[in-house]
């Protein structure tokens, strides 16, 4: 059996290892264009920021270890030209000219490159890419020789924040701008203005809904969109990935529809023969059965896996992706799993979303932080369609067990009877994402109705409901919706006749106080009462909101 994997990073060199595993005898050759086999891109912004010292530590195997460990031909440097599908041969290049490799099975794990926007002064040579080890050396040179005092990063998702905070920990003054309306565009408005908010924390400014449209080397500036310009010592570009398709496309391999190498189940092309993983291809999402591509590195290995599996004689099946993925933001975490509520409404499902923001363990335990949490679900059956989660601790953890949820399709009932641990350092006797599906489960059998803060937003706007805001007399005072009436929870039970009849939204500090007084007022009360879930405190981070918010001293 003669095994050709093209592509040694992530999903190729996973596949090279687990054929290897499976067949002994077999004939494996990794063909990789690039210097370096097998090496830790997901650590490159830690290399940078000096968190990961040593350079080595990035490279998880050389050329020489891959033969010793698996008797695996590593071929660097070397691309791959063509495919000639009738004679199974690959026509390779390099800096020596060209040859061929016959295959037997093929492996398709050419990844993706970053997108390299149309703007003047591309090529200045101040601006990078981070994406490879090579790039890693060329941004620590350029440092080293030019000891940048400003940086610019064009992109506000994984990789740009990543990049920002590593240059912010080197001491560069940055600034992120991202063309959308917040940073990290995957997420809901509320979580990308909390990462904002946590970037601001460490003195790294956030400028959204503008792109870069030209950099000036010799004035150490960039000018945006709108205009402006920024200084600008040092421009890195993270504004996404682009699948490389180039090879796949001229060997007459079906491309899907969201533009990713399309294959089945068990991770093969339209040709019997030729398999494809990682960031090139097309998968289902798991809780819609959409197809799209999901470029994060533990989907890739796993799809190498089951690739090199079934090119072998194996019958694995990928199920497909989720895009479970967790960043870290200066000392703060956010994480997230399955859709967003956006992602949802644009698939065209009717969903429900709660929010809750809590302490991550016991109130009454030392170094409690808040957590802010979002469970997306069906609003037919309740089930578990997605999460989100930002905190400084414990948010990982949720969305762990909340994106076994989404890939088991549990449902609210079966969040909310879930045997968590507990003990007062880590959790609560009740979890947060028990909390959150207590209130969801009250919200759909109608004892406690909530509505999300973008729900409630406009109508707030329009002016066709009372907002009753139920928190204390010092929470009010430092902000709060103008126009409301003020009434503290503690003293509602007295001061009902007071309230106007209609439509009523009750504020809160956090949504649970708002629970509270809806179960008062549904008792005694004819008013359409709803509260906002996740109270004032989602409804201060959307930046629509602010102009109804009167800001307190």
């Amino acid at each position: 059996m003669k095994l050709v994997i093209i592509g040694g990073v992530a999903a190729g060199a996973t596949a090279a290892a687990r054929a290897r595993r499976i067949d002994e005898n077999a004939e494996i050759t990794i063909i990789e264009k690039g210097p370096y086999v097998s090496f830790a891109n997901c650590g490159l912004p830690y290399r940078i920021s000096g968190d990961i010292k040593r350079r080595g530590h990035l490279i998880l195997q050389t050329t020489e270890g891959f033969f010793a460990r698996y008797r695996v031909n590593v071929m660097l440097n070397t691309e791959a030209v063509s495919i000639d599908r009738q004679q199974k041969k690959v026509l390779l290049k390099t800096k020596d000219g060209e040859s061929s490799i016959d295959y037997d099975k093929l492996i398709l794990a050419l990844g993706g490159s970053p997108i390299r926007p149309q703007i003047e002064g591309l090529d200045s040579p101040n601006v990078f890419n981070l994406w490879t080890i090579p790039d890693t050396d060329k941004i620590e040179n350029f440092i080293r020789d030019y000891a940048p005092k400003t940086a610019i990063v064009v992109g506000g998702g994984f990789i740009g924040l990543e990049a920002a905070e590593a240059f912010n920990a080197r001491g560069i003054t940055t600034t992120v701008v991202e063309l959308m309306n917040q940073v990290m565009p995957p997420a809901d408005p509320e979580f990308g203005a909390q990462i904002a908010q946590a970037m601001a924390e460490h003195n790294v400014a956030t400028i959204t809904g503008k792109s870069l449209v030209s950099v000036d080397w010799n004035a150490r500036k960039v000018t945006l969109s709108d205009g402006s310009e920024l200084q600008a010592d040092l421009v890195l570009l993270a504004v996404g990935v682009r699948p490389n398709l180039d090879l796949a496309r001229k060997a007459g391999l079906t491309i899907g529809t969201s533009n990713g190498l399309a294959v089945d189940e068990q991770m093969r092309t339209n040709d019997p023969d030729i398999y494809a993983a990682g960031d090139m291809v097309e998968v289902t999402r798991r809780p819609d059965g959409a197809k799209v591509r999901i470029p994060l590195a533990g989907p890739a290995n796993r799809q190498g896996r089951i690739a090199a599996t079934n090119a072998l004689g194996g019958s694995m099946r990928y199920s497909g992706a989720m895009g479970t993925s967790v960043v870290k933001v200066m000392d703060y975490t956010f994480a997230m799993t399955g859709l967003s509520e956006k992602a949802a409404r644009s698939a065209g499902i009717d969903v429900r979303a709660v929010t809750i923001h809590k302490a991550h363990h016991a109130t009454y335990y030392p170094g409690g932080e808040d957590l802010s949490l979002k469970i997306v679900y069906a609003k037919a059956d309740g089930k578990v369609l997605g999460a989100q989660a930002f905190g400084k601790l414990g948010v990982e953890k949720r969305i762990d067990v909340l994106a076994v949820a989404v890939y088991a399709g549990l449902n609210l009932d079966d969040i909310a009877s879930l045997d968590l641990a507990y003990a007062p350092p880590y959790s609560s006797a009740n979890d947060p994402m028990q909390m959150a599906s207590f209130a969801a489960l009250n919200d759909t059998r109608g004892f406690s109705r909530f509505v999300s803060a973008q729900e409630a937003l406009p109508i707030i706007k329009e002016k066709r409901a009372t907002v009753l805001d139920v928190r204390t007399y010092m929470e009010y005072l430092g902000g709060h919706i103008a126009g409301s009436m003020h009434m503290p929870l503690d003293e509602l039970r007295d001061r009902m006749d007071e309230i106007p009849e209609g439509a009523l939204f009750i504020v809160s500090k956090a949504g649970f106080e708002g629970h509270l007084a809806y179960r008062q007022l549904i008792q005694r009360k004819k008013n359409e009462i709803s509260y906002i879930t996740g109270g004032f405190m989602s409804l201060q981070l959307l930046p629509e909101a602010q102009e109804i918010i009167e800001e307190g001293e």
